[in-house]
């Protein structure tokens, strides 16, 4: 009786363990990530008066520190990165990549500082730029 008590209490055990993974394990699927390129995004780069109120007070907030972040409405979909606090004016951003995949959106861009000789202000700046797309649900992927 000592030998079926032992085998069902390692029985028991074993199939706890195993219902412990499979449910631990069951919410954690892996999202299938594809980068391959699809097509590129059309975008609109937009000046600050453009850019939604409600949009606009967030990236104001976060100016100072680097920044990516987007925001929807029913239209569109915008898409900002901010390069934190810079020392002196004359920086721009290049958009290197906005483009589509199965599963995201991929969007990559450069901070591209003043060029040597070039008269800039000796204010502090705080670049970033924000893009107008159409509204999609697909994921944003910061490259």
């Amino acid at each position: 009786m000592k030998k079926n008590t032992s085998f069902l209490r390692k029985l028991c055990a074993l199939l706890s363990a195993v219902l412990f993974c499979t449910v631990l394990f069951a919410g954690c699927g892996l999202e299938e990530t594809d980068s391959q390129k699809l097509e590129d995004l059309p975008y609109t780069i937009l000046e600050e008066k453009e850019i939604p109120q409600e949009f606009l007070s967030v990236i104001e907030e976060k100016k100072e520190e680097i920044f990516k972040l987007t925001y929807t409405d029913q239209e569109n979909l915008y898409i900002a990165a901010g390069y934190g606090a810079q020392q002196t004016g004359g920086y721009s951003i290049a958009v290197n990549q906005c483009y589509l995949t199965k599963n995201a959106i991929y969007f990559d861009t450069t901070l591209i500082g003043p060029s040597k000789g070039e008269q800039v202000s000796q204010a502090k700046s705080y670049p970033y730029l924000v893009i107008k797309t159409k509204y999609s649900e697909k994921s944003v992927v910061f490259e």
